[in-house]
This record gives C-alpha cells, structure tokens and sequence, in this order.
C-alpha cells in the first residue's frame, strides 16, 4: 500500500488552497446538511456542487447538467449525480439523462478518480470504478474540483498515484481488479497478477520488469499466449460489478432511440420467456430443475442452408490477376471483394490485398501509382516519426503527455502476441517496430493518442506488411473505422452494443427477452469482440481469415455485430437452459475463447444479415464503427483516457 505520508493530498496545491480557504470554499445551498427528498433517510449532504455537466457527445446543444453530491450515512460516503429537470428542450439530452444519472455510488465501490485540469476549457473528473467501468467525465463548470476531493479525503481514504499525479486512489488497501478477476476465476488473467502477491498496484512487479525491455535490452520470454497480460485490461470493461450494471441497466432501454423503427412484427408473441431461476424459502441449495427452452424463431441450421454459402478456398496469386488490367487496376472491385467474403486470401498474397482492404491503395490505382505512392508515404512517415525522435530527455520532462503514451506503449508491446515466432525472443526488432509504429501514430493522430488494446489491433498488420511505413498507414486507415472504439465516453463501443442489442431482439426475440429478465440487456459480455475485432476468440491466422471477411464490407459494413448474433444463438440453448445469470454467461463468454468454429460462424452470420435485411440496417445508428465517422466541423476527438482501459 502507497504510504499516505509519502503520496496523499498534503502536497496538491489545490487541495491545500482549499483547506486554507476553510469551508466557505465548498460550494453549498441551503439543502446541505439536510435530506431532499432523493437522499436516503438519516443521510448527511457533506458537499454538493451545482452545474456540474456531462456531455454525450461533442455538441455543446446536448450538454446535460446537473447537480454533485456527497451523502454521508453512517461511515459510509457515496457520490449522486442528479440531471436537472426539464433543463433542456434537445430531446437527445431529455432521453440521455436516466442514462446518465449517478445514484448513490459508494466510495467502497470506486478504484480511483482522475482530475484534469486543461490550460483552455473546464475542469473535469472521470470517476473509475473497480470493475474498471468508468462514468462519463463530469466537467465543472463554475471550479470546485480542490473542493471536492478535499471534501473525499476528510471521509475516505484518498491518496495520490505514484505513477500519475493526476489520479487519486480511493481506500487503496488492495488491488481491486485482483479481487474481481478472482471472483470469476479466470486463471489467464490472474496469473501474471499474482506474480508479484506483495504489490498492491497492477502495473508493479512482473510488469515493471517487462517494461524494461526498451532500458536494458533484455526481457524473459512469454510463450503462453493466455498469459498475455493485455487480455486483462481489455476485460476491465466487460467485468462489471453487479452495483455497475444497475447504474446501466437503462443504457440500452426502448426509450434511448425512439427515431428507430419498431421491430414488433418480428417477435413470437406466442413465446413465453425463460422462467425465472428456482430459489426455495429456507435458503437452502436446490438443484434446479430443467428450463424449457422458448424455440428460435429464426432456426439457425434451416436459415443458413438456405442463406449462408459455403467456405470456398483462399484467393490466390493465379486468380488475384484475373482480377487486375494491364495497368494494375482491379477492374471489378465488388466481385473481388466478393470472392475474398466467401475464401479469405492465401497468406502470400495478404500484403498486397489488404492494402487496398484497408484503403492504403485505391481499387482504380494503377501499379506505377501504387510504387510513387508507397515513396510519398514512407517520407511522410519518416517526418512524422522523427516529432517524438527529436524530443531531447529534458523536453520530455515536460511533456506529461508523451512520457505517460511512450510508458504504455512500451509496457503493450512486450506482452503483445510474444508466443508467435515472429515477436518472439529477446531485443526482437519487430517489437521495436510496433513500438515506434505506435509511438509515431500518437502524433499523428495526437487528439486519440494510444489506448490499450491498439497494439492488439497493429499486431496482424504488422505481421503481414513486414513493413514498417506500410503498417504505419494501413494501421491509420483502420484506427479511422475504430478509432472510436477508444472514445473517452465509450460511444462508438455504446453504439455497437445498443445495435447488437436490437438485432437480437430482431433475430431471436426469446434470447432478447431471456437478456432483459436478467439484467443483461447491456452486452457488455460481448465488449471484447467489437473492441479489437475478435482478436482473442480465434487463433492467429483464423483472426486474419475474418478481419479480411470483415474489411470487405459485402453484405454490410456492421457485418461484425451479425457474427456476435451468430455465436450467441449458437449457444442460446445453453445459455438459456442452464439459466445463467450476467457473471455466469461472462464467465461462459470468456472460456469460448479457442472454441468457436469460424466457418460455420460466418456462414452463420452471413444467413442472419441476409434474413435481417433493412430491418437489420435500421437496428444501427449512423456512424457506428466500423462506418466512417460522421463529419463535422469539430476537430476535437473524444479519447479514451490512456489509463482506464
């Protein structure tokens, strides 16, 4: 544990200007003190702060402001956070506000809270959980963050990180992401944990010593791939506590996106839902007894013989020049990308395909065209990657920003798919490139910057390409489909999972209804999958196999989302029949990791967008990743901040 001497509030300039101001400083009313009639009875108001804002997204129109407040009831603190009542005439706003309401969220169940104080524009806190789910960034719009953390550390143990000054850890007696990945057992994430069972921080220990490798040269080999680390950070967000998901349970309610088209007719009425789990009156175990399961509406096996084609054999070199004139220019690029839906590409042949999946090479481009523009680019990546090359040791003293991106790009890429050959082994020069790849597109890209789980995306580029500037550019036309995916305030992560969500109650109403008794409806077990792309469900060359199914977009851009619908009618039965609850079905989720058959999935998936048809289309907002953002005149891009994932 951090000593509180050593690393609390006592050295904050903020905070210290706010215990010598005193009270007063605390933005108070006239309820302060005394209950409303929203706190609970015999609770205490010890601060509250008005015009407090969250934004849902970049349009200062849809801003939702509200007040802060902190309950004390007993030896108990918690945190609301109450939208004001007809505030605003945006109907967005009006719908977003029981979303975004905070209800009482106690202290015991907050890991830690991030202020950022930027030189233009308002403050603002990410308050972080310990599932490691994170609410949107409150900003303050009239000051108060000294006085609201001042207020905290007079309740609860509050002190500051040893690794960012910024973050402030609440009652930091333990690691809570270890108790939480502990309560699910999953032993690939546990076990480089708990490694080092003396340090109370996860970035200590085993990772410290990884982190190394770009001081010393030097790094022990990790040849289990279920031992890589990241697969951790990625499930911070899918392990959420049950206290968590009530604060989300309207994330994906009817009321959200009432401009979306009924899907009424496409439910069995006639089916009942899944009953409800067995409990008997003395507490006692039961063994349950056997669910009746409500019939697929859609029957998968029927569906997809009639729909979904068959696999045929990769694309290869023979056939990928029939496709091409004499110039170089693929002629009919539809059926082209047709071919590589139904067979992937033969692995030789990936390098020059992908280029044009990705958009690096347009489809009219002739061979002379592709050779100059693959010259412009590598001098344009060079005079980009030279910005953080030329940053002398006293810059980077200050330039927190570049110091805090350069540590976790160094502490990803070390842990990233070390069991292939190709990143295997000490002073890997390949893992240097995805070092400097990633490093270089934090400048290019400086708004979103680097984000756990995008070295898991550059992994596979860079395995193909075997080039460094090649990679570099079909990496940065990918982030431009996912980038959103690392938002600060999870939107593009939101809005794929509300359409995964009303495309299931489009293809298997049971399912969905299943979902919704259960406290479900959110899919976050399905974070993972739309995160980094099903990265971690199949093994390396198969993950290859979909995204190159994925990148050509037949059928439609979201084909991604009919794939989650694929695998989870694939395990309805199971899921239903042994009435798993939200942690059982995660647990569930996380072990299909290796054991799902990608043929029969796509095939699957492919059957479910053909029978879904515009009504399928009309369960997904506009823009949803990987659509290319919507464009506006705003040049700001909504990070994810770099330590939350």
């Amino acid at each position: 544990m951090l000593e509180p001497d050593a690393h609390d509030l006592a050295d904050d300039a903020d905070y210290a200007a706010s215990i010598q101001q005193g009270p007063a400083s605390i933005t108070r009313n006239d309820s302060l003190g005394r209950n409303s009639h929203n706190d609970p009875e015999g609770a205490e108001v010890v601060y509250t702060k008005d015009n407090v804002a969250i934004h849902p997204t970049q349009a200062a129109s849809e801003r939702i402001s509200g007040r802060l407040k902190l309950i004390k009831q007993g030896n108990a603190l918690s945190m609301t956070w109450l939208p004001y009542k007809g505030q605003s005439s945006n109907a967005r706003s009006e719908k977003d506000k029981n979303l975004y309401t905070i209800r009482a969220v106690p202290f015991s169940d907050i890991r830690s809270i991030r202020r950022h104080t930027p030189t233009l524009g308002w403050q603002y806190i990410i308050v972080v959980m310990s599932s490691g789910l994170a609410f949107p960034p409150l900003y303050f719009y009239n000051g108060g963050v000294r006085e609201f953390l001042a207020t905290i550390k007079q309740h609860v143990v509050l002190v500051r990180s040893a690794d960012d000054a910024n973050v402030f850890l609440v009652n930091d007696f333990e690691n809570p992401l270890q108790r939480t990945l502990s309560s699910l057992e999953l032993p690939r994430a546990l076990t480089p944990m708990c490694e080092s069972p003396t340090s109370s921080d996860p970035d200590k220990g085993e990772l410290d010593k990884s982190s190394n490798i770009f001081q010393n040269g030097r790094k022990q080999k990790h040849h289990d791939p279920a031992r890589d680390i990241s697969i951790q950070v990625l499930e911070k967000f899918s392990l959420v506590t049950r206290f968590a998901r009530e604060t989300t349970s309207q994330l994906f309610g009817d009321s959200q996106y009432d401009s979306y088209p009924s899907n009424d007719r496409w439910k069995d009425g006639a089916v009942s839902p899944a009953s409800k789990r067995i409990t008997s009156s003395d507490d006692s175990p039961k063994v349950r007894d056997e669910v009746p399961v409500a019939a697929d509406p859609v029957e998968m096996d029927k569906l997809s013989l009639v729909w979904g084609k068959p696999r045929q054999a990769p694309l290869g070199q023979e056939e990928w020049a029939t496709f091409l004139d004499a110039e170089g220019r693929v002629m009919d690029s539809n059926s082209l990308k047709k071919r590589i839906f139904y067979g992937g590409i033969e692995h030789d042949l990936r390098k020059e395909v992908w280029r044009f999946l990705l958009g690096f090479h347009t489809y009219e481009s002739t061979f002379a065209e592709r050779e100059y523009l693959i010259t412009v680019k590598q001098s344009e990546y060079e005079t980009i990657k030279k910005q953080w090359q030329s940053i002398s040791p006293e810059q980077a003293k200050r330039f927190t920003k570049f110091r805090e991106r350069k540590g976790l790009i160094d502490k990803d890429v070390v842990r990233t798919d070390r069991s292939l050959e190709f990143y295997d082994g000490d002073d890997n020069p390949n893992v240097f490139l995805m070092r400097d790849i990633l490093l270089t597109y934090s400048f290019f890209n400086f708004d979103l910057g680097y984000c756990q789980g995008m070295s898991d995306l550059l992994s596979p580029i860079l395995y193909v390409m075997r080039d460094e500037s090649e990679s570099f550019w079909c990496f940065v036309h990918l982030m431009d489909r996912l980038g959103p995916n690392f938002n600060r305030d999870q939107s593009g992560m939101h809005s794929q999972l509300f359409a995964l969500s009303k495309l299931v109650e489009v293809l298997d109403s049971p399912l969905h209804n299943y979902f919704k008794q259960n406290d479900c409806l959110n899919y976050f077990f399905c974070f993972r999958w739309l995160l980094i792309q099903f990265k971690r469900e199949f093994e390396y060359d198969k993950t290859m196999r979909i995204w190159e199914v994925l990148w050509t977009h037949h059928l439609s851009e979201h084909l991604h989302l009919y794939v989650c619908v694929a695998i989870l009618k694939r395990y309805r039965k199971k899921i239903i029949g042994e009435q798993m609850d939200f942690d059982t079905l995660l647990k569930f989720i996380n072990e299909l990791s290796g054991n799902i058959d990608l043929d029969s999935t796509l095939r699957d998936a492919e059957a479910l967008c053909i029978c879904a048809g515009e009504n399928g289309a009309a369960c997904i907002p506009p823009g949803t990743p990987p659509s290319l953002p919507i464009e506006d005149d705003s040049s700001a891009y909504p990070q994810l901040d770099d330590e939350i994932l």
